[in-house]
């Protein structure tokens, strides 16, 4: 077969076949009468053979080697052959992500586009300082930018930088709780430190969702933020933060302002009753923070309590 009729039945080119006559990748065998080189049955299967080593995105060296290299292991290739394209794919997103972040910024003029770039590069910087001030520009960051920053930034002072942007930025509770859903925790907890300062109804509510994360730090730091905002909902985990020790001062100064919802009590006084002595300390003392003609009752019955520290505490609370 002549190398016109090869190219129009394979879809190769004619002058892709001379290329690859030219690097002896595929060289047609035969002969016609008039001496013309023409491709055998197995020359065409060859070039299918490059054609399906091409697609996998191998250069034309590596074919070579490929199909003339009886002993060539393809295992290390095709890894190779991997890493490679999730590198180009991430780096094509990474392009698509800027290009929606420049589309979305509505620019007026390349003045505009050029500008946004040099925020995206800034925020970008290895240099946290370099971010930090991106950060701090006023109304110039869009919000996704901002939440994808705040997601992945390790410095706590660009952290804080990005938060306070955040709090001044426009839909950021919704972008944000989609860092909740990460696998990741370290994602929902700089995701949930973001939304803990912003304001509203709105945030209330996705911080309720978290107050059952499998992370402490992340039901630590919701719990607290709806215990200062009055919802009652973080009762329970206020309580437990008290029993396990984790910011137990703060969580029973938090229960105090909560103390006109009966619940605050009856649940320092269950957990009393089933924590070994070190909680039920904590539990006592924080009964403190409680108004006094609330607590008063269960201060005289703890105050003949057979531990005796739990006991000097609540006589204590009782002659203040």
């Amino acid at each position: 077969m002549l190398i016109g009729e090869v190219a129009r039945r394979s879809g190769v080119s004619s002058r892709m076949l001379r290329h690859y006559d030219t690097l002896g990748l595929v060289r047609p065998t035969g002969r016609t009468v008039g001496n013309y080189r023409e491709y055998s049955a197995d020359d065409i299967r060859r070039i299918f053979h490059v054609e399906s080593l091409r697609s996998l995105g191998l250069s034309l060296r590596e074919i070579g080697r490929a199909l003339e290299d009886p002993a060539f292991a393809p295992a290390a290739l095709v890894s190779d052959l991997i890493q490679r394209t999730e590198d180009r794919l991430r780096r094509e997103q990474e392009l698509l992500d800027r290009l929606n972040t420049v589309d979305a910024s509505a620019p007026s003029g390349w003045e505009d586009v050029l500008r946004i770039i040099e925020l995206l590069h800034s925020l970008d910087s290895p240099n946290a300082a370099r971010r930090q001030q991106a950060a701090l520009v006023p109304d110039a960051v869009p919000t996704d930018v901002l939440v994808k920053a705040v997601l992945t930034e390790a410095d706590a002072n660009v952290a804080g930088a990005l938060r306070w942007a955040l709090a001044r930025a426009d839909n950021a509770v919704t972008a944000l709780a989609a860092g909740l859903e990460s696998p990741d925790p370290a994602v929902r907890r700089r995701a949930v430190q973001a939304i803990v300062e912003l304001p509203g109804d709105d945030a209330t509510a996705v911080l309720e969702t978290v107050l059952a994360d499998d992370d402490p730090a992340i039901r630590k730091h919701a719990t607290l933020a709806l215990g200062n905002r009055g919802v009652t909902a973080a009762i329970p985990a206020l309580v437990s933060m008290i029993v396990d020790g984790i910011n137990d001062v703060e969580a029973a100064e938090i229960l105090g302002t909560l103390a006109a919802d009966p619940t605050v009590l009856t649940a320092l006084t269950d957990a009393l009753a089933r924590s070994d002595s070190p909680a039920r300390i904590r539990l006592t003392q924080a009964l403190a923070e409680l108004p006094r003609p609330i607590v008063e009752e269960t201060l005289r019955r703890l105050s003949s309590d057979p531990d005796r520290v739990v006991a000097l505490i609540a006589g204590s609370l009782l002659e203040t």
